[in-house]
């Protein structure tokens, strides 16, 4: 009896002391949830104002407007400062760890870091820098003062990667609509400013080098034809020689490809490169580029050039003339010798259509590398608005209209990891599925191609690995009659006003190409592998006005990783696209 009673006041005490901690736990629970809602409503508000603050000083910088910048940086420090002050006391650091809520904390923690950071080191060196010595004056760039900015922007960059890290490394399933939203707009503005200081700190390292600061230098300058496409943009039509000394850059030779003739027997061509196209980007200038690896159809024309004129480069820069309509809105307007004139808004449909109706190929190709000359002229003598050039520069390197390869070993292992350098990289950190164009027709109809393309992540697999389907639409705006034979070229489709594409897809690297439909049917798929990456190939026919679906399932490599990216061959009209990603394989 003793002992049932002692059982019994063992129970209660035991039921008191359970009792009294749900009580205190619930207590701080409360009180703490109570203070990070508090703190969590001055957060919201504090991040609010900064993102506007954010957004009005990215436009006084792109306007110049250095006074107003710099009192907009005053206000966006206060407003970064206090956010970040709101979520760093010890219960907001407590709710972190609690269940349902503590993802969302997190990640409001780190967006308010990462402004914060962003404020307090980025910004102000960004508000000092002389960005005048990144375009030249009076024909020539002031390699030692962009000496002297390296230092600074190599800074910036480092801050802006770390931020770039860290919200990268903040996981987005799970978290409340609002937090998510922040957290993918405030990536995709990091991203692109990560891409801005990534090119910005490379350009201030290597452009004294490469304009001839240690000794000077020679370089070609390709025009890439996308009237006629090759997978890195296009037929390359047009050369010119530039010479570089001290900052200093004249042009000299100038000429066309068909000047080289061809080639018998065959330049070297990588033998992967060689199982997919044989020997033509060996033979013919006009198709070093079928694959879409830069370098090596930079090295290819390089030498092709060295054997036919006796002249060796040290490195070879291809544009086409879509990035010289973004040029045109920095320079404005540039006269033609013969006195056609170059705008912005009409030099793409003056140098790839209106030529075409009224020139041989020959005089064609003169008008093109006259053209690039222009412009090039009025980069080095006028006085450009640096932030402009810079927006300019900036679009062309995102679409991959502008790319680079050095000779120098040194040197194109800095660039290698740019998209300047227009590397197909054998290993992804975001499965890559690509899509590269090449004219079938012997004709210049890829002004009027219209391209689409969606990629949709899919499911895990058990194998670690996923599929993903890619989407590719080609439409035709070609007219059914009225173009000139300059236009219609070789007709190699039979109508002359079809256009025949070679549409190559390659897998993630590591990945595979598993089936292609065209227009729903079951389509053959010729095969190869490049640079660790599955590669197939559909030909594609589009009729005057018509539109052509191909469909593709391809997979990737081992990945838990639901995202995914596109890289594309430019064309004159940018390409529409959509990517559907899906949740981690992890989560």
């Amino acid at each position: 009896m003793r002992r049932r009673r002692r059982r019994g006041r063992t129970r209660r005490r035991q039921v008191r002391r359970a009792l009294l901690a749900t009580l205190v736990v619930g207590s701080l629970l409360l009180l703490t949830g109570g203070w990070v809602g508090f703190r969590g409503w001055q957060a919201r508000a504090h991040l609010l104002n900064a993102a506007g603050l954010a957004r009005e000083l990215s436009a006084q910088l792109v306007g110049g407007d250095s006074a107003r910048a710099q009192r907009t940086l005053a206000a966006l420090q206060e407003q970064s400062g206090s956010a970040r002050t709101a979520t760093g006391d010890p219960g907001w650091w407590l709710g972190r760890h609690t269940p349902y809520v503590g993802d969302n904390l997190a990640a409001v923690r780190q967006i308010s870091v990462a402004l914060d950071d962003l404020a307090r080191q980025a910004f102000p060196p960004l508000l000092r820098a002389d960005l005048t010595s990144l375009v030249p004056a009076g024909g020539r760039l002031d390699v030692g003062r962009l000496r002297k900015l390296s230092a600074e922007l190599g800074a910036v960059n480092a801050t802006v990667q770390g931020a770039r890290d860290s919200l990268a490394s903040v996981p987005s399933d799970g978290l409340v609509g609002q937090v998510r939203q922040a957290l993918v707009d405030l990536r995709s503005e990091i991203d692109r400013l990560a891409g801005l200081t990534a090119a910005a700190d490379q350009a201030s390292r290597l452009l004294p080098t490469l304009l001839g600061a240690d000794g000077a230098r020679t370089y070609l300058v390709v025009s890439q034809n996308p009237a006629e496409l090759r997978a890195t943009g296009g037929m390359i039509g047009a050369y010119a020689v530039i010479h570089a000394a001290d900052g200093r850059v004249r042009m000299g030779r100038q000429g066309i490809s068909s000047e080289l003739g061809r080639f018998q027997p065959p330049l070297k061509v990588p033998a992967e490169v060689r199982r997919i196209w044989a020997d033509l980007p060996g033979i013919y200038p006009a198709d070093v580029n079928l694959s879409p690896h830069f370098p090596t159809a930079a090295a290819l024309y390089r030498e092709m050039f060295r054997r036919r004129l006796g002249i060796t480069v040290d490195g070879v820069l291809a544009v086409d003339p879509v990035v010289l309509s973004y040029l045109l809105r920095a320079t404005g307007p540039v006269l033609v010798p013969g006195g056609v004139p170059l705008a912005a808004d009409k030099v793409v449909q003056t140098v790839l259509s209106d030529s075409y109706q009224r020139m041989d190929n020959k005089k064609q190709d003169a008008f093109f590398a006259a053209s690039a000359a222009a412009v090039f002229d009025a980069l080095v003598t006028k006085n450009v608005e640096p932030k402009a050039l810079l927006s300019a520069f900036d679009r062309a390197v995102t679409e991959r209209r502008i790319l680079f390869w050095s000779a120098r070993s040194d040197e194109q292992r800095t660039i290698g990891a740019s998209r300047m350098a227009g590397a197909l990289p054998e290993r992804d950190s975001v499965p890559t599925v690509g899509v590269f164009l090449n004219d079938g027709s012997g004709a210049k109809l890829g002004y009027y191609l219209r391209p689409a393309a969606t990629l949709a992540v899919g499911d895990c697999r058990p194998d670690g690995r996923r599929e993903i389907r890619l989407r590719v639409t080609l439409r035709s705006s070609a007219p059914r009659s009225g173009l000139s034979e300059s236009v219609l070229g070789l007709a190699l489709a039979g109508d002359p006003y079809t256009v025949r594409t070679l549409v190559s897809v390659h897998s993630p690297a590591g990945g595979a190409v598993l089936a292609a439909r065209l227009d729903g049917v079951e389509t053959p798929v010729g095969s190869g592998t490049e640079r660790r990456r599955q590669v197939g190939t559909v030909n594609v026919e589009v009729g005057p006005g018509a539109s052509r679906t191909l469909e593709v399932t391809v997979l990737t490599a081992v990945t838990s990783v639901g995202a995914a990216e596109l890289w594309l061959t430019p064309t004159v009209t940018p390409w529409t696209t959509q990517v559907v990603s899906a949740p981690s394989c992890d989560q």
